[in-house]
């Protein structure tokens, strides 16, 4: 059974939002923007917008009725989400929905007024786009997805399905994805009570990923970290094929990649939240303020394990780790 458990501060503090001194105008036409990380094409990306949409019309919104979305894809691409973030906010959206770190930071440089509540984003404190949890501040809040302490946990967790493993490199994109420097102390403690030598490998290029996962098969022992960025979730199929290609046990950050073929997973439940962020969508489009919705942190981590993959790696899973993990593909 999957488990969700996530903090549950939306409905929580609702009662102590203050009520707007405004009028409202209910029957108004409101236009959300929603600026997603990844590419268009792809299927996980469609079914979290589609259950956010769905989530909007429980709550009363719809589309040609009392609400007009603009959608836009980052792809991955930094440089693509500074661009359709340009875009969205010269429209005067009355809110706007951010997927992941760099369309979120894109948005946060062009407007300081219009409404941004994020999902997806690792690194809203570090990089300053809220300043804390409890009370943001400013324009923008919403729904993290992960805690730098949790990089100990990838290191641990690959090391216990893989137990060979010596060397891991961190696939990292520094454009699409959060500061690997907020992690890497957290990934550097487990690694060394595990034996473990754990280095940074950026890529900026899909050119330069076959490059990182063969040099972790050029000697024994290697593995694989697939960092959080939407650069890496948009190439998982490349990114998996390459693991399988080259024999190198690799842990990712989402679920996604499990169902794809990946071996391991360990992270939070990315389509919960865009379930989540309706009622602060809601809530703002009714007259609330970013400054007085408190960002969301998840308090639960799902563990997924790919048994097909494992056994075409020579891999066996521990039978305690099986019963651990939320979900075990056969």
């Amino acid at each position: 059974m999957r488990r969700r458990d996530f903090i549950t501060l939306v409905g929580g503090t609702a009662a102590s939002w203050p009520r707007t001194t405004h009028a409202q105008q209910p029957n108004r036409m409101r236009l959300i923007g929603v600026l997603m990380g990844y590419v268009e094409s792809d299927p996980g990306a469609q079914y979290e917008v589609a259950v956010f949409r769905s989530a909007l019309s429980k709550l009363g919104w719809r589309e040609g009725s009392n609400l007009q979305i603009e959608l836009r894809w980052g792809g991955g691409d930094a440089d693509k989400a500074r661009t359709f973030a340009k875009e969205l906010v010269d429209l005067r959206p009355d809110a706007i929905l951010s997927h992941t770190s760099a369309p979120t930071r894109a948005l946060a440089g062009e407007t300081r007024t219009i409404p941004i509540v994020f999902v997806t984003v690792g690194d809203s404190t570090a990089s300053g786009l809220v300043a804390n949890f409890a009370r943001p501040g400013g324009n923008i809040t919403g729904f993290t997805v992960d805690d730098p302490v949790v990089g100990g946990k990838w290191v641990e967790l690959l090391k216990e399905i893989a137990p060979g493993t010596v060397h891991m490199a961190v696939l990292w994109n520094p454009p699409t994805g959060p500061p690997l420097q907020l992690y890497m102390p957290f990934m550097q403690a487990a690694a060394s009570s595990f034996a473990v030598e754990v280095s940074a490998a950026p890529v900026r290029a899909i050119d330069e990923i076959e490059g990182v996962i063969a040099a972790q098969a050029g000697a024994p022992g290697g593995g694989l970290l697939v960092f959080p960025a939407s650069f890496n979730t948009v190439n998982r199929e490349l990114i998996i094929a390459l693991a399988a290609r080259y024999r190198v046990p690799t842990i990712y950050t989402n679920s996604f990649y499990v169902k794809s073929g990946g071996l391991i997973s360990y992270g939070t439940d990315y389509t919960e939240q865009f379930r989540q962020v309706t009622a602060y969508i809601d809530r703002i489009l009714k007259g609330a303020k970013p400054i007085d919705l408190p960002v969301q942190a998840p308090t639960r981590f799902e563990l997924f394990i790919n048994l097909k993959t494992a056994k075409a790696l020579g891999l066996e899973v521990p039978p305690l780790m099986q019963q651990r993990a939320d979900e075990v593909i056969e």
